[in-house]
């Protein structure tokens, strides 16, 4: 197929190229600076989609694009680039392949479990209600944004990212040097959910997606086996061959995050990957401790 990938140069963009090239797809990425490349096209997310004759051929479209969420506190400017970078630069992409003159057959749309908010231990599946806070209102936009994408008769998928595992940038990322250095624990009490999945994992989702008629609206993407806090670090310092002694309390991590640190270290999101496990898909690492050894030590 000839593809197109926006948020290439972020961890799944980049890695999702190199991945979809080698199986002999044409792979083509959105840039916001001058192209240097014939497999560039350019556009400015927060002001104007892409020029549609310029997507001329593409037949699927991945769009993957979007501020941080984890890089720094969350001022009020910072979450509204982190909701703008997503709902209007979805709107404008959508608005170029809906006036294509052969609109491409599927878009896979990045959205996130925190469309659910935290939940405790309730399991989530895509039929769950949103949660109410601020990355659930985020992610509900988000998914509305494509909306004309499916009125236009485009399949849609709006892939619910878990947490992504890879020593190569993300949580994971980050962790990595405390617990190396015996500093790691839980964080919290311990008891909240985290719904994971693999890199690896994270592309083959995505391929399947591509490929999958009867997949369309919100796919969870994580693993089948979503561990507590407690357990990711028992595990990670397992994996590591490191104590994980040094717990960070609840009020600790808000002092030194704020808003930011109810929504993505203190939150519980016990998610189900229902759509996925449906349609087939097989997980390579659907469990916590192969996925850790596959990437941090094999």
């Amino acid at each position: 197929m000839n593809i197109l990938v926006s948020g290439s140069s972020g961890l799944v963009g980049s890695s999702l190229l190199l991945y979809m090239g080698s199986k002999g797809h044409s792979m083509k990425s959105l840039v916001r600076q001058n192209p240097t490349h014939p497999s560039q096209i350019l556009w400015n997310p927060s002001e104007t989609g892409p020029e549609s004759a310029a997507l001329d051929g593409i037949e699927a479209v991945v769009h993957l694009a979007g501020a941080s969420i984890a890089s720094g506190r969350w001022s009020e400017a910072r979450k509204r680039a982190i909701r703008d970078s997503r709902t209007i630069g979805t709107r404008l992409l959508v608005d170029s392949l809906v006036r294509m003159a052969r609109p491409p057959k599927v878009l896979v749309c990045a959205s996130a479990i925190g469309y659910y908010g935290s939940r405790g231990d309730e399991v989530l599946r895509e039929d769950s209600a949103p949660g109410d806070d601020f990355l659930a209102d985020v992610c509900k936009r988000w998914e509305s944004a494509t909306a004309p994408a499916s009125q236009k008769g485009i399949r849609v998928v709006n892939l619910r990212f878990g947490i992504i595992l890879s020593p190569a940038g993300g949580a994971l990322a980050k962790m990595l040097l405390p617990f190396k250095m015996g500093l790691g624990g839980i964080i919290g009490s311990g008891a909240e959910y985290m719904s994971w999945i693999a890199l690896s994992d994270i592309l083959g989702i995505i391929a399947f997606a591509l490929d999958t008629e009867s997949l369309r609206g919100p796919v969870n993407a994580v693993a089948p086996n979503a561990v507590t806090n407690k357990e990711f670090t028992k595990t990670l310092g397992k994996v590591l061959h490191r104590p994980t002694l040094f717990p960070m309390p609840a009020f600790a991590a808000r002092l030194a995050f704020g808003e930011m640190a109810d929504a993505l270290l203190l939150s519980s999101a016990r998610v189900e990957p229902s759509a996925l496990k449906k349609a087939g898909f097989h997980f390579q690492w659907p469990a916590l401790e192969g996925a850790l050894q596959h990437l941090l030590v094999a």
